[in-house]
């Protein structure tokens, strides 16, 4: 931060001479002298800072837009009359975040999505300790095919991401703001958290998006309140997340606000699937309209599940570009409570049939995940999901991996499709985007 406090300096002494009636006992020539030689070395001083050469930290690189390894992205010659068989497949952004204690966690949901085309970025909150962070950077460089696709980063400096306030908007859009400047080509961005995991491979995610226009939002949303307006839209808080190290709870005022006439409050849920130019919106865009939400999010309790959806669905940009569903699986909520009960094994056959990408609330080494990695990703424990960049015998196809644009999809491509289909008719498109419910 800077510190805008004026500062009162006192003039500088010329180290070689010890007081001041010094100086007026000096001769006009040798004054003349002195500067002629404070001059020349200020000339030789900035040709030889010129003359050096330019170094980049990994925090301030340039955008990533070609890989290093010619075998996973092979330079094709551009063709005039061969007509593709296929879309190029898409990119996706993955900022996965955990806290203590998870980077066992993140590492199997890392490999569960992982594809050579995609970007993740991984962080550890503040409630971890810098050795886990560091040993969570350490195991990533040592997998071959993170060092080849040059594609998985982690946060070293982290931020505290608190659920229930809105230090979790600040820490995902520090991560989007990342991945925006590490790579110039991915098209949609993902934020998943140590709980979820995919409900098909990456070869089946890409392959149904590369058939959709690149401007789609998936954002569950709904401008009926109810009962949130009294619980959780008026009510003042304080994170503590935005300004302490140490992990402590949010606390609340005795007051509470009005509800705001300048925009319309949409909620939502707080997985989304966005689009880069929505991101660069939020985060680069001159619009201010995001930032004043930023502001006026700041006190609200369970805020990041509001965010994105009140700009998407305020904005005349973007408005139109909304899909309301956020291809997320959550179990069943019986009590009605803020937060969904963790994923138990009876939900098996409907979370797969649900045609969702992802699901969530799953607890650490849940017998649940271990299903889905066999009957579903066809994933063995510690490995790839086998894809068609992978090329290798056995047990361990990825060992040994080809094109990355050549894609293999699988019986989660045919859910994915019906779902989104289902999604995206005449009926239900237009019926169900930013309905104001007033």
């Amino acid at each position: 931060m800077h510190n805008n406090k004026q500062q009162t300096l006192p003039p500088p002494q010329p180290p070689y001479i010890s007081n001041a009636t010094s100086i007026t006992t000096a001769s006009k020539d040798n004054t003349k002298t002195t500067l002629y030689i404070f001059f020349a070395t200020a000339v030789f001083s900035f040709l030889f800072i010129l003359s050096l050469p330019s170094t980049n930290s990994s925090a301030s690189r340039a955008p990533i837009t070609a890989r290093s390894d010619p075998v996973l992205f092979p330079v094709r010659p551009i063709s005039q009359t061969e007509i593709p068989s296929a879309p190029t497949p898409p990119s996706i952004a993955y900022f996965i975040s955990g806290s203590a204690g998870d980077s066992a966690r993140i590492l199997r949901l890392l490999f569960a999505s992982y594809h050579p085309r995609n970007h993740y970025l991984l962080h550890l909150d503040l409630s971890a300790t810098q050795t886990e962070r560091d040993r969570l950077a350490v195991t990533i460089q040592t997998v071959p095919i993170f060092r080849a696709a040059q594609n998985v980063d982690v946060i070293g400096k982290s931020d505290y991401a608190y659920s229930r306030g809105p230090s979790s908007i600040s820490s995902t859009l520090h991560g989007a703001s990342i991945l925006l400047r590490l790579a110039s080509n991915w098209d949609w961005f993902i934020s998943l958290n140590a709980g979820d995991y995919p409900l098909a491979t990456q070869d089946d995610l890409l392959h149904i998006l590369s058939y959709l226009p690149k401007d789609l939002n998936f954002v569950n949303h709904t401008s009926y309140i109810g009962w949130k307006e009294s619980k959780l839209l008026k009510p003042i808080i304080v994170d503590t997340g935005l300004y302490r190290l140490e992990k402590e709870e949010i606390f609340y005022a005795t007051q509470k606000r009005e509800l705001p006439n300048a925009f319309r409050l949409f909620t939502g849920s707080s997985f989304t699937m966005l689009t880069r130019s929505f991101v660069e919106f939020c985060i680069l865009g001159t619009d201010n309209l995001p930032r004043t939400l930023l502001m006026y999010f700041t006190n609200m309790p369970y805020s990041y599940a509001n965010y994105f959806p009140t700009i998407l669905c305020n904005s005349d940009q973007f408005k139109n570009t909304v899909i309301n569903h956020d291809l997320q699986y959550v179990a069943f909520n019986k009590t009605f409570s803020k937060n969904p009960p963790p994923m138990k094994p009876e939900e098996f056959d409907a979370m797969i049939q649900s045609g969702a990408a992802f699901a969530t609330q799953f607890q650490f080494n849940s017998p649940v995940l271990d299903h889905i990695d066999r009957e579903v990703l066809k994933r063995s424990p510690g490995k790839f999901v086998p894809g068609g960049w992978c090329l290798g015998e056995g047990n361990d196809t990825c060992s040994v991996w080809g094109d990355a644009n050549i894609l293999r999809p699988g019986p989660g491509a045919r859910r994915l499709e019906k779902r989104i289909v289902e999604l995206l008719s005449d009926d239900k498109y237009r019926s169900q985007q930013c309905v104001d419910c007033r």
